[in-house]
């Protein structure tokens, strides 16, 4: 896949974690967590034999990812400020 395809499906997918997740990103953070989300997710996917293809299962699979980041990004800044929850 060329890099500027990665670039803006990566953006897209960032994009739509970002509201999906309710979160305030910059356009550089969208971008980096849609392209590692995707590349992550695919991974994933892969080892439990679901294979996206196509600039739609790109997508798919990188806003899953992207929001899966999101995910654990909140859970590992909740525990550094000393929160707990219950």
């Amino acid at each position: 896949m060329g890099l500027i395809f990665c670039l803006i499906i990566g953006g897209f997918a960032g994009f739509i974690a970002e509201k999906i997740m309710k979160s305030d990103m910059g356009i550089f953070a969208n971008v980096g967590l849609g392209i590692l989300g995707a590349f992550l997710a695919g991974i994933v996917f892969s080892l439990v034999g679901v294979q996206f293809a196509g600039p739609v299962g790109y997508l798919i699979s990188g806003v899953v990812g992207a929001c899966a980041l999101i995910f654990i990004n909140r859970g590992i800044k909740g525990r550094r400020s000393g929160d707990v929850e219950l």
